[in-house]
């Protein structure tokens, strides 16, 4: 590095948002996604000093975020975390929050860096909702047997290949994952009294996942409460990845990113 490089300084935001007007993270053109929101308002905040940012993962359009993270690159120190923080927030859009700032060294890599991740899919089933549930829960018109679907989501704890639930897998990914914990519970974390009576929540933790992983598990889940399918296909699909995957992809606005947590 040259003797007149500027120092660089980097900084781990924690955010979170509401996806359901966004077209996922990553920029695309004339789209409205997040990454153009978040870059749109730091242009502004930092009055056009040089900056760049890196997200942890993308996420899919309509995809929300209780927490994620990005990192900010900087040739200028922050020198009050409060009240830039504050400031950022004051001109973020509503639905983007920014919940904290941390800084870290450039040996940092937050897109290798060892990370879990917590996933949630809100749903309910057997009723048409209010339609203010769109954005973050999603309506399953037939009934589903939530017994069975509660037996279903734990045959995807521990390590299998998870091709089938990899959509468009090809045969040069990495499809040998391990899920921590994968569990259909009664949904308490998120309530509203246009909600129905009773929600439910798949949660999902795990390293890494594949392309649209959750929402092709949830697919199968609904699959298996509807009686479409069994609890030994999904057994069978964990160890034999078929020839030709059925995608089921549950709607992408029930998904939430729940949490982050860095090694």
């Amino acid at each position: 590095m040259s003797a007149f490089a500027p120092k660089k300084y980097y900084y781990v935001f924690k955010i979170q948002y509401l996806g359901y007007r966004f077209h996922g993270w990553q920029k695309q053109p004339n789209l409205k996604t997040l990454h153009l929101m978040v870059d749109r308002t730091f242009k502004y905040v930092l009055e056009g000093k040089p900056f760049k940012t890196l997200t942890s993962g993308r996420t899919d359009a309509m995809v929300s975020a209780n927490e994620t993270a990005f990192e900010l690159f900087l040739e200028h120190e922050i020198e009050d975390y409060d009240k830039f923080l504050e400031w950022f927030n004051y001109n973020l859009p509503q639905d983007i929050r920014a919940l904290s700032i941390t800084e870290v060294d450039n040996n940092f890599n937050i897109i290798q860096h060892p990370k879990v991740k917590e996933y949630i899919y809100l749903f309910a089933h057997g009723e048409k909702c209010h339609p203010f549930c769109a954005s973050i829960l999603t309506t399953i018109l037939d009934k589903l047997d939530i017994d069975i679907m509660m037996q279903g989501a734990k045959l995807f704890e521990g390590c299998h290949n998870f091709k089938d639930y990899c959509y468009k897998a090809t045969g040069e990914g990495k499809y040998e994952r391990t899920i921590f914990t994968c569990e259909i519970v009664e949904n308490t974390a998120y309530t509203a009294n246009f909600f129905p009576e009773k929600t439910y929540m798949l949660r999902v933790q795990g390293e890494g996942f594949g392309r649209n992983q959750i929402r092709l598990m949830m697919g199968a889940l609904i699959r298996l409460g509807k009686g479409d399918i069994t609890l030994d296909y999904i057994k069978t699909s964990l160890k034999i990845p078929s020839e030709t995957p059925y995608y089921y992809i549950a709607p992408a606005s029930g998904l939430i990113l729940n949490k982050l947590d860095f090694k």
